[in-house]
C-alpha cells in the first residue's frame, strides 16, 4: 500500500457526518472505557470492552499515523471520549480521529508527532483484587530511537552552557564499565507485524491537539550550578523505583488514595535529597545522583525497571510501595530483600506474589518479550547482591523505626522479581499499609512523607559510609 493511497483512504470523507442509526449497526462488543497514558518512554492507549476485540492495523510513515480497525463494535460515547483524552504535551500523539467505518467496524486513526514502533495487543480480564479490568485492547507507541537512561541522567547534571557532545561522551565513557554495553529493553524488541486495513475507509473527523510541550519533569534544585563537577571521578547512582503506575494503581486505600501516586511523590522527594548530597568517605568526596525508573504516571514492566537500573550502572536500587493487606488492622513499614530460596515468612511470600502480579494488571505484551529476559528474571540473584541488600535493609530499618512503626523488626526476604539485578543491592520498601485508614492519612501527609524520606536518606548515607562504592569492583 503506497503512502499516497493510504493517506487518500484515511482522509476520504473526513468531514462526513455519521448517519448510521442504531438499527443499522450490528450488535457486538461494548466499549466500557478508554484511557491514555503519555510519557517520555512511550504512550499507551487502552480500550476496555466487555469482550475481546478483533483488530487490523497499519502504520503510515508520512505523515506518521496509526490506523486501527476494530471489528464487531459500534461507536459509542465511551469511544468518542478518546478524542478529548489526548494531552497537548503528549510526546507521540497529535490527535485522534474515530468513526464508524461500516456497520460492524470502527476505525481509529492516531495522528502522530513522530515515527513509532507500535505494539497492538489484547489483555485478558483481571477480575481479582482492587484493580479489576474487563478485556483490554492496548496500543503502545514506542519511539524508533530509544532513550538512553544513562545519557539522560548525565545530561541532567551537566549545565546547558557546558553540554558539548565531547564532554558528555567523556562522562558517559567514564561511567560505563569497559567493553560492555547496556542490554536492550523490552521496548526495543521487534513490534508485531501489522495487517493492512481494508481499502477505501471512511476517515473520521480530525481532533488535533495544539503543538506539544515536552512532558515536564520536576525541577532539580541541585542541578542549577553553572559549572560541571570535574573533581569527581564518578558519581554514585541510586535508582528509585516508584511502584505500579499507569493502568496499575497498586493498592487503593479506604478513602481512595492510590499507591502509585503516593510512592511517586515520595520518589521525587527522595530524588531531591539524594541529588543534594555529597558524601565524604575515606576515598574522597562522592556526589549522589538519583535516577527514577518512572517519573510520571505510566506503567513499566518489572523487568524493564531492573534493566533501567542496570543501564545507568546504579549502585543501589530501591523500590517504593505502600501496600494493602487483607484486614485494615495491618500497620507499619517493612523492608524486603531478595531470597534465593524460600521466603523468610508466609507474609513475605504473599507480598512477593502480590507484587509480582503487577505485570498482569499493568499490561505486559508477552508476545514481544525476549525469552532470555524471561529466563534472567527467574535466575539473576547472587549471594553478594543479597548480602549487600541485607546490609542496606538493616540500615533502612534502623532509621525508619525512629520516625514510625515497623511491621516487622527485621529485613524480610522473598522472590520479588523487581529485586533481581545481580550486580545491584536492591530493596523493596513498604512505606506503610495504605489499607489502614490511619496510615493512609499519614501517606497523604507532607510531614510524614518528609520524615520517611529523611529516614531513607540517612539509611542510604550510612550504608555508603560503611560500604564505600569505590572500594567495590566497579570501573570508573
Amino acid at each position: 500500500m503506497s503512502n499516497a493511497l493510504s493517506r487518500r483512504d484515511l482522509l476520504k470523507a473526513s468531514g462526513l457526518v455519521l448517519m448510521l442509526g442504531q438499527a443499522e449497526l450490528a450488535s457486538g462488543a461494548s466499549i466500557l472505557a478508554v484511557r491514555v497514558w503519555p510519557a517520555a518512554d512511550y504512550t499507551r492507549v487502552t480500550i476496555e470492552s466487555d469482550t475481546a476485540l478483533r483488530t487490523h492495523q497499519t502504520f503510515v510513515e508520512q505523515p506518521p499515523r496509526l490506523a486501527v480497525d476494530i471489528e464487531g463494535i459500534e461507536l459509542n460515547a465511551a469511544l468518542r471520549e478518546l478524542v478529548g483524552k489526548v494531552r497537548s504535551d503528549d510526546p507521540y500523539i497529535v490527535g485522534v480521529r474515530v468513526g464508524q467505518f461500516n456497520a460492524t467496524t470502527v476505525r481509529l486513526v492516531l495522528d502522530l508527532r513522530q515515527a513509532v514502533k507500535p505494539q497492538v495487543f489484547n489483555l485478558a480480564p483481571v477480575l481479582s483484587g482492587q484493580s479489576q479490568f474487563q478485556h483490554r485492547l492496548v496500543l503502545d507507541l514506542y519511539p524508533v530511537a530509544q532513550l538512553d537512561p544513562l545519557e539522560a541522567l548525565i545530561a541532567e547534571h551537566v549545565p546547558g552552557d557546558k553540554k558539548s557532545k565531547d564532554a558528555l561522551d567523556e562522562l558517559i565513557a567514564k561511567q560505563l564499565p569497559k567493553n560492555t554495553s547496556p542490554a536492550p529493553s523490552a521496548a526495543q524488541t521487534t513490534a508485531p507485524t501489522t495487517t493492512p486495513t481494508p481499502a477505501s475507509p471512511t476517515a473520521p473527523t480530525v481532533a488535533t491537539a495544539p503543538p506539544p510541550a515536552p512532558i515536564s519533569k520536576p525541577s532539580n534544585p541541585s542541578a542549577k550550578s553553572s559549572t560541571p563537577e570535574p573533581s569527581y571521578d564518578r558519581f554514585v547512582v541510586v535508582a528509585l523505583d516508584a511502584g505500579h503506575g499507569g493502568e496499575d494503581p497498586g493498592a487503593i486505600g479506604p478513602n481512595g488514595t492510590k499507591e502509585k501516586d503516593v510512592v511517586l511523590q515520595m520518589a521525587h522527594r527522595l530524588k531531591e535529597r539524594i541529588n543534594d548530597t555529597v558524601l565524604k568517605t575515606k576515598n574522597g568526596q562522592l556526589p549522589l545522583r538519583a535516577f527514577l525508573t518512572r517519573d510520571a504516571d505510566f506503567f513499566l514492566p518489572l523487568h524493564v525497571r531492573v534493566q533501567k537500573a542496570q543501564k545507568v550502572q546504579a549502585d543501589l536500587f530501591i523500590s517504593l510501595h505502600a501496600d494493602a493487606f487483607l484486614t485494615p488492622q495491618a500497620r507499619g513499614a517493612s523492608v524486603f530483600a531478595l531470597s534465593q530460596g524460600a521466603a523468610s515468612s508466609a507474609a513475605a511470600r504473599w507480598m512477593a506474589n502480590k507484587e509480582n502480579g503487577a505485570d498482569a494488571i499493568g499490561g505486559l505484551n508477552l508476545k514481544v518479550q525476549d525469552k532470555t529476559v524471561q529466563r534472567a528474571l527467574l535466575d539473576m540473584s547472587t549471594t553478594a547482591q543479597i548480602n549487600d541488600s541485607m546490609k542496606l535493609g538493616n540500615e533502612m530499618l534502623g532509621q525508619i523505626r525512629r520516625v514510625g512503626k515497623l511491621h516487622k523488626p527485621q529485613v524480610e526476604q522473598a522472590g520479588f522479581a523487581v529485586l533481581k539485578a545481580p550486580d545491584i543491592p536492591s530493596l523493596l520498601v513498604e512505606t506503610a499499609f495504605i489499607s489502614n485508614p490511619d496510615e493512609e492519612a499519614l501517606l497523604n501527609s507532607e510531614g510524614y512523607q518528609v520524615k520517611l524520606t529523611e529516614a531513607l536518606m540517612r539509611g542510604i548515607e550510612n550504608y555508603f559510609l560503611r560500604n564505600p562504592p569505590l572500594a567495590r569492583n566497579r570501573s570508573t
